[in-house]
């Protein structure tokens, strides 16, 4: 699949951490607000999620290979290892932010890699990048959007986008697990009401 949109600031600084994870064969997923933006409607986002299996024998390779265009902390990488929570890393060009997360070992987690997919960028010919899929991408969205006491239009929105551009493509039964799974189920339904009724009337 082809994004449509050029190859803008956020996916090309992306684009210098996914080189160096795959290169380190470092298995990884792209979530967030880009990934909603690939999988439905773009916008502008002020930073980038990456899921990394990052274990504690590549922290120094990684942090070296990331190194000339990042800000890293090494000691910092090695904690969201050890406690399976995040880091960040700064472009040293753009000043943007990118959030590493370092996934869990529960089935959620594992499911979510093994269900990535290979995207390609229509802005750059041969660049391409590991998503999360769009129900984990839907998922998360909810996942946030209720946690934030559901009141932030930009995830919902998000959410909704993605559901209405991968229409008719997406695994339901396992949309639904994952809904079911983050305790969103009931968010996803109104989701989904939400999207058909908007597509219906449009």
């Amino acid at each position: 699949m082809d994004a449509e949109l050029s190859l803008a600031d956020p996916l090309k600084v992306t684009l210098k951490l996914t080189a160096a994870l795959e290169a380190l064969g470092i298995r990884y997923a792209v979530g967030g607000s880009l990934a909603s933006s690939l999988h439905g409607v773009p916008r502008a986002t002020q930073d980038v999620d990456v899921v990394a299996e990052v274990g504690l024998g590549q922290i120094d390779a990684l942090a070296g290979a990331l190194d000339r265009d990042f800000v890293v902390e090494p000691p910092a990488m090695r904690e969201a290892v050890l406690r399976r929570s995040s880091f960040n890393i700064i472009d040293r060009e753009e000043v943007f932010k990118l959030d590493v997360f370092v996934p869990g070992a529960d089935p959620l987690a594992r499911s979510q890699m093994d269900r990535r997919v290979r995207y390609e960028l229509a802005g750059a010919p041969g660049a391409t990048l590991y998503l999360c899929c769009a129900e984990d991408t839907v998922a998360h969205k909810l996942y946030w959007y209720q946690l934030g006491g559901r009141v932030s239009e930009r995830q919902w929105t998000d959410a909704l986008n993605v559901l209405r551009v991968q229409a008719g493509a997406l695994d339901m039964d396992y949309l639904n697990r994952v809904a079911a799974a983050r305790g969103v189920a009931e968010l996803l339904d109104k989701a989904l009401a939400e999207a058909q009724s908007a597509a219906g009337g449009s």
